[in-house]
């Protein structure tokens, strides 16, 4: 919104500066960071209010579960996507496609988990919207998405998937590819909702990833350094690092109140969401399968709850003592910290790992 101000500029004054897409995003990560230090502690009173007795826990969870975090109020999200939303409508160009994108993918997610908290808090059960529908729904919002993608993207780069590593190489994959784009997706939002069962778990590898994702948009959305780089060019990303900005803005101010023991969890209100901003980033950039990288810690908690199911129902046995994978190294007694540490550190290597991919041609 407030690129309009460059009107103003002759060139050489400070309105000249709201041209640049990296002082716009520094401005929506502290915009997003202060409105969460602002809003945070109110809306916490307020579902602490609205929920008496919190998010649901499950009895069949590890015991300290049950003992420990009984009690906190869930939804925190809405914080996260207040902050998000607020900074990316500021410092956008909201005539690029892309933000507009990137913003009803997340706000979409984000109702669905909203929907099923809210079934969960009220009905004092952690069963909320069924599986079914909560799947049908974020499927058409990501056809929807992966379809205005697409349009949004320039003949020789829509329906096409670029492979990393291999210079200038890409995948035709004709129609094929929206029901790919639908996959990735949803299966992030997914992903992103398995790993949220501790303390901190999700929110920092969410920022870990979608830092990540930013820098890609960003480089990208550049002639100079997709020829450097021998990257493909997509027109407009650049601007998907407002979002990012404020994303990671808005985590940081939620982190402050989810860091253990935490005053408020995110919800799937906020980890749908979250997860499915990585998942339509990914598609916008072109870079899908280096999302199954940065986000490694997510695909790895979505496999660990894949395979328990598989194997339980083909023999009767269970691969992990629990899944998703953090709960089995609860039960293998690892502390809780200490599991949330030491993900956030994959989580950075495996973004490290993701970045390389820029240059390794």
């Amino acid at each position: 919104m407030l690129f309009w101000l460059t009107e103003f500029s002759d060139g050489g004054d400070f309105f000249n500066l709201f041209r640049y897409i990296t002082f716009r995003a520094g401005a929506a990560f502290f915009t997003a960071l202060i409105f969460g230090f602002i809003f945070g502690q109110p809306l916490i009173n307020l579902l602490r209010r609205k929920q008496r007795n919190g998010q649901p826990i499950r009895e069949d969870g590890p015991q300290s579960h049950i003992e420990t975090k009984s009690g906190t109020p869930t939804m925190g999200g809405v914080l996260i996507l207040g902050a998000l939303t607020v900074a990316t409508l500021l410092w956008a160009r909201l005539d690029n496609p892309y933000v507009w994108i990137v913003l009803f993918v997340t706000m979409g997610f984000g109702a669905i988990g909203f929907v099923d908290d809210y079934q969960k808090v009220t009905k004092n059960n952690h069963k909320g919207v069924s599986g079914k529908v909560r799947l049908a729904v974020g499927f058409l919002i990501a056809f929807v998405a992966s379809v205005a993608i697409m349009k949004a993207q320039t003949p020789e780069l829509a329906y096409h998937l670029a492979l990393p590593v291999f210079k200038d190489t890409l995948l035709n994959m004709s129609f094929f590819f929206i029901p790919f784009a639908m996959f990735v997706i949803v299966g992030a939002a997914n992903a992103v909702n398995l790993t949220d069962g501790l303390d901190g778990l999700a929110i920092m590898p969410v920022m870990i990833a979608a830092s990540t994702l930013g820098v890609i948009a960003y480089v990208v959305g550049r002639t100079d350094f997709t020829e450097y780089l021998d990257v493909h060019y997509v027109e407009g990303t650049g601007e998907i690092l407002i979002f990012v900005a404020g994303l990671v803005g808005g985590g940081l101010g939620f982190l402050w109140y989810n860091a253990p023991p935490a005053a408020v969890f995110m919800g799937d209100t906020g980890s749908l969401a979250l997860g499915g901003a990585l998942g339509a980033i990914a598609v916008a950039t072109k870079h899908e399968l280096v999302l199954g990288i940065v986000g490694g810690i997510f695909v790895a908690e979505a496999m660990s709850v894949i395979i328990q199911v598989l194997y339980y129902k083909r023999t009767g046995k269970r691969v992990f003592l629990m899944a998703p994978i953090h709960h089995h190294f609860e039960k293998k007694g690892w502390h809780e910290p200490q599991i949330v540490i030491r993900f956030w550190i994959i989580a950075l290597i495996l973004a490290l790992i993701g970045l390389a991919t820029l240059k390794l041609r």
